[in-house]
């Protein structure tokens, strides 16, 4: 799903926007001020996303991918582990909301999870939106 739109509602509320880059395969996603960014370079996967004198910033919500979720919050993501090792940084080092945005249809009955996959807070669906119980990613 397209995060431009809700990006757009979330500038207009005053919010400041930051987009991930990454600097490494193995290494956390930095995030870079938007508006410090007139021109976007490619990050190592060939991602554009805002150059290295683009101010850096540690962000309080995550618009994370999705390809699949469930009930429960977990996410299946794009592979590779960068997202997962980007919000563990997050979550310990600080308060960090994580949203996924995604359509309906990719809701499963069951994401298999392994202990270094981090949940979703909530998820963002055309038919609206849901959070999910912290008290369920006990283990």
């Amino acid at each position: 799903m397209d995060p431009g739109p809700l990006m757009s509602r979330l500038a207009e509320a005053g919010c400041k926007l930051a987009l991930p880059v990454a600097i490494g395969k193995d290494s956390p996603l930095q995030f870079r001020s938007a508006v410090d960014a007139p021109e976007l370079v490619c990050d190592v996967f060939g991602i554009p996303s805002p150059p290295e004198v683009a101010t850096m910033v540690i962000p309080d919500l995550v618009i994370a991918p999705v390809l699949a979720f469930d009930r429960s919050g977990a996410r299946l993501g794009q592979g590779g582990g960068l997202f997962d090792r980007t919000l563990a940084l997050l979550r310990s080092s600080g308060n960090v909301f994580v949203l996924g945005l995604a359509y309906e249809g990719q809701r499963v009955d069951s994401v298999p999870a392994e202990p270094h996959d981090e949940p979703l807070d909530a998820i963002l669906t055309e038919r609206g939106y849901t959070e999910f119980l912290k008290a369920s990613r006990c283990g």
